[in-house]
């Protein structure tokens, strides 16, 4: 197990404060040896980072940074309940992406999750994952990612 924390430093990453649930929910749950994060949004500082549609409002590049956004949320998540070096293995990415009519390009989108975590994580960073068009996510967002990791 590598001292995941340290990466983070050594790649001027700081994860950001927990984001709190817009809803009935928590930010991640531990069953077992996996840990599930709710849906992240594209929260900086306590504020949606942005809204609207990608391939509209939102392009696709910027969308692409705010998904790995997602990921940074899902990671103080995940720190705030069992600690980041508790992580073995990236197991699955799920994103979403709240997409204009005929816009196909959500696996570009979501590859800024997969992008991050392949940084942070190295090889225990390679996971399944899902790409999802959508109309709608909550607050009008952009993007919504989920992750789930095995833990030591």
């Amino acid at each position: 197990m590598a001292g995941w924390k340290q990466r983070l430093v050594e790649l001027g990453i700081e994860l950001p404060a927990v984001a709190a649930p817009v809803a009935a929910y928590v930010p991640a749950v531990r069953s077992g040896a996996h840990v599930y994060t709710s849906g992240q949004l594209p929260i900086v500082a306590g504020a949606l980072a942005a809204t609207g549609k990608v391939g509209a409002e939102v392009s696709p590049e910027e969308a692409k940074r705010h998904a790995r956004t997602c990921v940074l949320n899902g990671l103080a998540a995940i720190d705030a309940l069992v600690g980041l070096d508790s992580i073995v293995q990236v197991v699955k990415v799920v994103g979403y992406v709240a997409s204009a009519d005929g816009f196909t390009g959500q696996p570009a989108v979501i590859n800024g999750a997969s992008e991050l975590l392949g940084e942070v994580f190295g090889e225990a960073g390679v996971h399944a994952r899902a790409a999802v068009g959508v109309s709608e996510l909550p607050l009008g967002a952009p993007v919504e990612v989920e992750l789930i990791v095995e833990i030591a």
